[in-house]
C-alpha cells in the first residue's frame, strides 16, 4: 500500500486550542479523521508524526526514504529558519507539499519568509485546515502518484 506522511511541526499539536481566533478550533483529531478518510477511499495509507523538536523532524523525514511515496508537512514556525529541515526535506525523492493554516505572506513580516519552500513541491496557505486535504488531493492524483511509481493509479 502507498505511504504518505502527514509531519506536523512545533505547537500543531495544540490545534482547535491554541489561538483559535487564528488557527480555528478545528481539532488536529478531526483534521486526521477525515484525511483518513479520503485516504482509505483511494487505497492509501497516511502515517502521521508530530514533534516540537526540530530533530526529531528531521530524524523521521530521514526515516521516510524508501518507504514513502509523498509528504504533506506543516513545519509551523520552523518554516522561517530551520535550514536543517529544508535539507531534510531536499534529499527526499518523492513529491512533497507544505502547507500553513493562516496566509504566511499576510502575517508578521518574520512569518513571510519560507527557508523550506524550494525543497517542495508546492505551498497551499491561508484556508484553514482544508490545507491538509487540498495537499492530499494533489499527493492522489493520478499523474503525481505516477510519477512515485505508484502504478496503482494508473
Amino acid at each position: 500500500m502507498t505511504l504518505i506522511a502527514v509531519v506536523n511541526g512545533p505547537n500543531l499539536n495544540l490545534l482547535g486550542a491554541r489561538e483559535p481566533e487564528v488557527y480555528g478550533t478545528t481539532s488536529w483529531e478531526e483534521v486526521r479523521k477525515g484525511l483518513e478518510e479520503l485516504a482509505e477511499g483511494n487505497g492509501v495509507e497516511l502515517e502521521f508524526f508530530q514533534s516540537n523538536h526540530e530533530g526529531a523532524i528531521v530524524d523521521y523525514l530521514q526515516g521516510l526514504r524508501g518507504r514513502a511515496a509523498g509528504l504533506i508537512i506543516n513545519p509551523g514556525a520552523l518554516t522561517h529558519y530551520s535550514y536543517s529541515l529544508r535539507d531534510a526535506l531536499a534529499m527526499l525523492d518523492f513529491p512533497k507539499v507544505e502547507v500553513h493554516l493562516t496566509n504566511i505572506l499576510g502575517r508578521e513580516e518574520w512569518r513571510s519568509r519560507s527557508v523550506t519552500a524550494d525543497a517542495v513541491r508546492g505551498v497551499i496557505s491561508g484556508l484553514g485546515t482544508a490545507v491538509y486535504r487540498l495537499a492530499l488531493d494533489y499527493l492522489l492524483e493520478p499523474e503525481t502518484r505516477r510519477e512515485t511509481g505508484d502504478h496503482r493509479a494508473e
